[in-house]
């Protein structure tokens, strides 16, 4: 389950920019920062073709997930998504405020390791997510992108109640052809707005 994600604005200034670096808690899983030692788990995930189908990037080696799990444990704005008994890290969220800082508009991201598919430990987090959005931090609106073609992502979005609001024709490409020509794609925009996340 895994939205097309656009390349992130530009960094908002730390003082106008509101963080997730917190943990929060479901019934079933605990989202908390990165760790540099959850590399393993990431690894897990990143190294199969199937889970960066419709993502940025190249599957992960080893020593790719060490440097992510660095770099995102240095950062808020992926949180790694972890099963309360367990422990184990399954997948990771991305929740980031979009610029301008006064619209109070966050874009909403995850992708899950496959062998936890089914059972809704995506569409758990992610109203965790949203509740966090809306009640803590005083979100307007969150919004989501996906590519059309992965329907697991955008049926996650519709459970959650967000609107599909737009289909962008050829709006990005990850890849290219062997002659370097864009591989380019589509992609939906879902969105909820605290009002209607409050009546639901």
């Amino acid at each position: 389950m895994k939205p097309y994600i656009s390349t992130p604005n530009k960094q908002l200034k730390r003082k106008e920019r509101q963080t997730t670096h917190m943990v929060m808690e479901t019934e079933r899983l605990v989202i908390r920062p990165f760790s540099e030692n959850d590399w393993s788990d990431l690894h897990d995930y990143l190294s199969q073709e199937q889970v960066l189908k419709y993502e940025p990037g190249e599957v992960s080696n080893e020593e790719d997930c060490r440097k992510i799990a660095r770099e995102r444990a240095q950062g808020d704005r992926f949180g790694a998504v972890c099963l309360k008994e367990t422990n184990k890290m399954i997948g990771h969220v991305y929740f980031e405020q979009k610029e301008p800082a006064q619209f109070k508009t966050w874009m909403l991201g995850y992708i899950f390791n496959p062998a936890f598919y089914g059972n809704g430990y995506a569409t758990e987090a992610c109203q965790r997510l949203l509740k966090y959005g809306f009640e803590e931090l005083g979100a307007h609106r969150v919004m989501a992108l996906c590519n059309p073609e992965n329907a697991a992502s955008w049926r996650l979005l519709e459970r959650l109640q967000m609107r599909r609001e737009g289909h962008f024709k050829k709006a990005a490409f990850f890849r290219t052809t062997e002659n370097g020509q864009p591989i380019w794609h589509d992609a939906y925009q879902y969105a909820i707005l605290k009002d209607e996340w409050m009546i639901k």
